[in-house]
Order: C-alpha cells, then sequence, then structure tokens
C-alpha cells in the first residue's frame, strides 16, 4: 500500500507514493519531500497520509523522524497520519 494520500471525508486520493517501498524510513522522507512540494498548498481539510509499512528484520531501534517541519506543514492544513503495519515478506 505504501503510502495513501486521500481526503479523510470522501476518500478521494491525492496521491500515491513509494509504490514498491515498505521501508519506513524512506517513506517518512518521501512523504516530507511531498509535503514540502505539494502538500503545503493544499486547503485546509480534512486529510490522512496512511503510511502501510512493513517490519524490517534488520532493524535495531532508530527509524524514520517525523520531523518539527512535516508536523508544522500537516497541522496547517489539517493532516493525520494513520500506520498501518503489515507483516514482513
Amino acid at each position: 500500500m505504501p503510502i495513501n494520500i486521500y481526503k479523510e471525508k470522501n476518500n478521494e486520493r491525492l496521491a500515491w507514493l513509494c509504490d514498491k517501498s515498505w521501508d519506513l524510513p524512506y517513506q517518512i522522507s518521501e512523504l516530507e519531500n511531498w509535503l514540502e512540494k505539494t502538500g503545503k498548498h493544499l486547503p485546509i481539510g480534512q486529510y490522512v497520509a496512511d503510511i502501510g509499512f512493513g517490519i524490517r528484520n534488520e532493524a535495531n531501534g532508530g527509524g524514520g523522524v517525523i520531523s518539527k517541519n512535516m508536523i508544522g506543514i500537516m497541522s496547517k492544513i489539517g493532516m493525520e497520519i494513520y500506520l498501518s503495519e503489515y507483516p514482513s515478506k
């Protein structure tokens, strides 16, 4: 699924990011890029960024960082993040 960005009221898809990547740190980085380029221009509303990620077998702490900048943009436009965890393949 990786990242499905949509309007909460009617499920209208606005973007689909990281089509083949289930790696959370990479997805967070790509979401931040999208927010900087596109998302920050959305009118105030109710949006969802649903991140479908898989558990990394080699994970040992750390991971993606949801920065203050991302939080600021999401707060401004009215976006929530859903974290949808899937088993590793």
